[in-house]
C-alpha cells in the first residue's frame, strides 16, 4: 500500500505520545489498536503527574499553606474542566469517581435504592458492559424492580419497534451512547425524550463516547453521564459521573467519611454541598489534575476533529477488510463508520481471537480478544469471543495497513 501522507497536526499527535516511538521486544513498531480498553497518554499528561507529586503534593480542601492551596485549586479547575467539556450546567454537577464502573454504581446505590419498589421497572439494552447491567441486576433483586432490555437486531442496531411498550411503568433506563463491543452508536435522540415522556431518568454510560466525540449533555437532556478517565488520555483511577443538581441535591451520599461532611457531632453528622457530597475521604488529587490536563489536550485538538480523524480511519479499516473476506474474515456490527464510532469486533476463519492476537502480538500490534465484558451479548449472537481492534487521535492507515498484513500473515499460517 502506498504510505499515508500525514497532516502536520496528525504528525505532532503521534509525537505526543512517547510511548509510539518504542520498539517492541522483537523490533517491531508499536501499533497500538486498544485504545478502547485504554488510550496512551502524551507527555504533557505525564508531566503533570510529575508536576504535582515533584512540585506540591498535598492534600486539599483544608490545608492553608501555599502548596495545599494550589493543589486545591488545580484539583477544582480540572473538575470545572470536565464540566466544560462536557457542557454541564456547573461544576458542582460533576462528582469525582475512580471510573464509569464506580459512577454507575453510585447512581444505583444512592438514586436506585431510594426511588425503586416493587412494580417499576429498569430498562437496558442487550449491548451493554458488564459494568451497565450487573448494578441493574442486583438493583432489580434488592428493589423488586423488573429488568428490562432493549433488543438488538442481527448488525447490532437497537431495535425500538417496541420501546413504547418497554417504558410502561419504567422509571430508569441506562445505556452505552457507544458499544465498547461493536461500536454502535445509540440513538439518543429516540430514547432519552421518550424514556423522559414515560417518566423515567437516562443514564448514559458515556466510557467509550467521551473520548471519541463531541458530548453536551444539557443538549442530550441525559440525567446522569460516566465516564472514565483512562480512556480519554488521562491516568487510571479517575472518571466523573454527571449529574442533574436537582437529581443529585435529592440523593443521599454514596459513601460515608471525611470530605463529605459539614458538621460531625456524636449524635449526628450533616453533609457537606455538592459536589463534595459524594466524595468521602481522600480523593485521586494527582490523577483528577492530570485528567483536567487531558481535557486540555482533547479540546485543543477538538473533538470535532477527533470524530472526523476517526471516523476516516475507521472508514478506511472497513474497504480493507473486505479484501480479506475469502479468506473468512468476519466483521461484526453495523460495519458502517457512519453508525459506530472506534471499534471494529471480527473473526478470522476458525482461529481462536486469543490465538489471532497473539499472533498479531509478534508483530507489534495490540489488539483485544475475547467477550469484551459483554458476555450476555456474546451468548445471543452465537459467538464465543471476538477479536477487536479500536482506533484513536494517534492512529493512521499506515496501522491499518499493519493490521491487514498481520492478518494475511494469520490466514497463511492457519492456511484459510
Amino acid at each position: 500500500m502506498i504510505a499515508q501522507r500525514l497532516d502536520p497536526k496528525l504528525e505532532r499527535v503521534i509525537d505526543d505520545f512517547p510511548i509510539l516511538n518504542r520498539k517492541t521486544s522483537r523490533g517491531k513498531r508499536l501499533v497500538y489498536l486498544d485504545s478502547a480498553a485504554t488510550s496512551q497518554k502524551p507527555q504533557c499528561v505525564i508531566d503533570a503527574l510529575t508536576e504535582y507529586y515533584s512540585e506540591y503534593n498535598a492534600n486539599i480542601h483544608r490545608g492553608v499553606y501555599e502548596i495545599a492551596a494550589r493543589a486545591t485549586d488545580a484539583f477544582e479547575g480540572a473538575r470545572a474542566k470536565v464540566a466544560r467539556f462536557v457542557n454541564a450546567g456547573e461544576p458542582a454537577e460533576i462528582i469525582w469517581t475512580r471510573n464509569t464502573t464506580e459512577a454507575i454504581n453510585l447512581v444505583s446505590y444512592s438514586w436506585g435504592l431510594n426511588n425503586l419498589k416493587p412494580g417499576d421497572a429498569i430498562l437496558v439494552t442487550q449491548l451493554e458492559h458488564h459494568s451497565n447491567l450487573v448494578p441493574w441486576q442486583l438493583l432489580a433483586e434488592k428493589t423488586g424492580a423488573a429488568l428490562r432490555f432493549i433488543p438488538v437486531d442481527a448488525h447490532g442496531l437497537h431495535d425500538l419497534t417496541n420501546l413504547e411498550r418497554l417504558l410502561e411503568g419504567t422509571k430508569l433506563v441506562a445505556l452505552s451512547q457507544v458499544s465498547n463491543t461493536l461500536g454502535t452508536i445509540a440513538p439518543l435522540e429516540r430514547i432519552i425524550p421518550a424514556a423522559h415522556a414515560a417518566g423515567a431518568i437516562v443514564v448514559i454510560d458515556g466510557a467509550q463516547a467521551a473520548p471519541n466525540m463531541p458530548v453536551d449533555v444539557q443538549a442530550m437532556d441525559v440525567d446522569f453521564f460516566a465516564a472514565s478517565g483512562h480512556k480519554m488520555c488521562a491516568p487510571t483511577g479517575i472518571g466523573f459521573l454527571y449529574g442533574k443538581r436537582a437529581l443529585l441535591d435529592a440523593m443521599p451520599p454514596f459513601l460515608a467519611g471525611g470530605d463529605m461532611i459539614r458538621r460531625v457531632s456524636y449524635e449526628k453528622t450533616t453533609f457537606n454541598e455538592l459536589p463534595w457530597k459524594f466524595e468521602a475521604g481522600t480523593s485521586n488529587i494527582a490523577d483528577a489534575i492530570a485528567f483536567g490536563t487531558a481535557i486540555d489536550y482533547l479540546s485543543e485538538l477538538g473533538m470535532d476533529w477527533v470524530r472526523d480523524h476517526e471516523h476516516a480511519v475507521m472508514t478506511y479499516a472497513f474497504k480493507r477488510f473486505k479484501e480479506l473476506q475469502e479468506r473468512g474474515l468476519l466483521v461484526y456490527g453495523p460495519n458502517d463508520p457512519d453508525l459506530v464510532a472506534d471499534v471494529v469486533s471480527f473473526n478470522l476463519g476458525d482461529i481462536h481471537p486469543h490465538d489471532l492476537a497473539s499472533i498479531l502480538d509478534t508483530d507489534g500490534i495490540c489488539i483485544r480478544a475475547g467477550h469484551h465484558c459483554t458476555m450476555p451479548l456474546m451468548e445471543k449472537m452465537g459467538w464465543p469471543a471476538t477479536a477487536r481492534a479500536s482506533f484513536y487521535i494517534y492512529n493512521t492507515e499506515a496501522d491499518v495497513d499493519a493490521l491487514i498484513e498481520s492478518l494475511l500473515k494469520a490466514a497463511r499460517l492457519f492456511k484459510l
